[in-house]
């Protein structure tokens, strides 16, 4: 089982294909986000929230535990014992000289990919049930900018500095105000193919 008094900092980095196929699913990922952002449930709580049965969430809630992703926070019996997250984050890396690697990680970022459209189509074909205060706050854009792969790192790097303070928020650090609301903030960064000249 995992310290609690270390949560807030704990990051789960894949390296093991295997896990990285595991959590390559939907479910288990929007599980892990259940248990990230609103602490411990049950697979009948899990399940209320994310529209699937509480068989389905729990076989999956026993998943990522074989992987360490999860454990059980103790109390409750069956389908209602209560899970909580082992860590706040999941991070991997890309390693192309390991091919196995290589391929569960591309399947993972394609899955994760996959997630963040679908809550970005859902929010927009939803949006006009928003207030206009959080209308006008949606943004997106893109960019196409000359950068070398060190100055991309370091654009990375100055991004998550302006985000740090806020993910305080997510880990009790710090309170967020009365009227603040769960925002998802994406950022894809990555060079268009070479051309041949």
């Amino acid at each position: 089982m995992a310290e609690r008094d270390d949560f807030s900092e704990r990051t789960i980095e894949l390296t093991d294909p295997r896990a990285m196929r595991a959590y390559a699913h939907p479910v288990r990922m929007a599980l892990i986000g259940l248990l990230r952002s609103h602490g411990p449930m049950t697979a009948t709580q899990a399940a209320e929230r994310l529209g699937e049965s509480s068989g389905t969430c729990s076989f999956h809630f026993r998943q990522l535990q074989k992987y360490g992703f999860c454990e059980e926070a103790g109390g409750g019996k069956g389908r209602e014992k209560p899970w909580r997250a082992t860590a706040s984050f999941t991070t991997w890396s890309s390693t192309p000289a390991d091919p196995e690697r290589a391929d569960a990680e591309y399947h993972l970022n394609v899955v994760v990919v996959q997630r963040y459209f679908d809550l970005i189509a859902r929010w927009l074909a939803n949006r006009g049930d928003e207030s206009p205060d959080w209308q006008r706050a949606l943004g997106f854009g893109d960019l196409a900018l000359p950068l070398t792969a060190d100055e991309l790192n370091g654009l990375r790097d100055e991004v998550q500095a302006l985000i740090r303070p806020y993910v305080a928020r997510i880990t009790g650090e710090a309170e967020a105000p009365e009227d603040a609301r769960r925002v998802n903030l994406l950022y894809f960064a990555f060079p268009e193919p070479e051309r041949p000249s």
